[in-house]
């Protein structure tokens, strides 16, 4: 692949991308500010990269997605996170009131209960897939989905139905 024909690609793919994935960011982070700085920053190390990754750059960015995530939570632990609003098209309805509640659900689990159902429930992923981009076993995939879900349950009840 030569130069244009790398940049042409990398440059497709973002255009095509940048929705999803800066809403897979968002619903890792909680804040749009910082969704779109994920995003710039996993971009920024896929173009580096971009003649290796391959014809299926997506996983590859989801998983630099997610590790500089994790990378982003360690770093702030214990600091307190103040929310946005939720980062979509605005909505009306019963739809809009399920949607906030369940963002706001949403950020009182911990960021690693967070990534784990993002992934699971919103990015479809198998328990493997998850376990594989975030560098843990899938039992502890198995055991954070149980616990995020319970959680959820316990703090909004009124998303009950949209968690199972």
């Amino acid at each position: 692949m030569t130069r244009a024909e790398s940049r042409s690609s990398f440059d497709a793919f973002v255009a095509a991308r940048w929705g999803a994935l800066t809403r897979t960011a968002y619903l890792l982070t909680g804040n749009h500010h910082d969704a779109e700085d994920l995003v710039q920053t996993a971009l920024v190390k896929a173009v580096a990269v971009w003649r290796r990754i391959g014809d299926d750059p997506e996983p590859y960015v989801r998983r630099i997605l997610v590790n500089e995530n994790i990378s982003r939570w360690r770093k702030h632990r214990g600091r307190e996170v103040v929310g946005s609003t939720p980062y979509d098209e605005p909505v009306t309805g019963d739809d809009a009131d399920r949607r906030i509640a369940l963002a706001d659900a949403l950020a009182r689990l911990t960021p690693k209960q967070r990534t784990v159902l993002v992934l699971r429930f919103y990015e479809d992923l198998t328990e493997r897939q998850v376990a594989e981009l975030m560098g843990i076993g899938i039992g502890t995939v198995k055991s954070q989905t149980r616990d995020a879900l319970a959680r959820l349950r316990a703090v909004a009840p009124e998303v009950g139905e949209l968690v199972g």
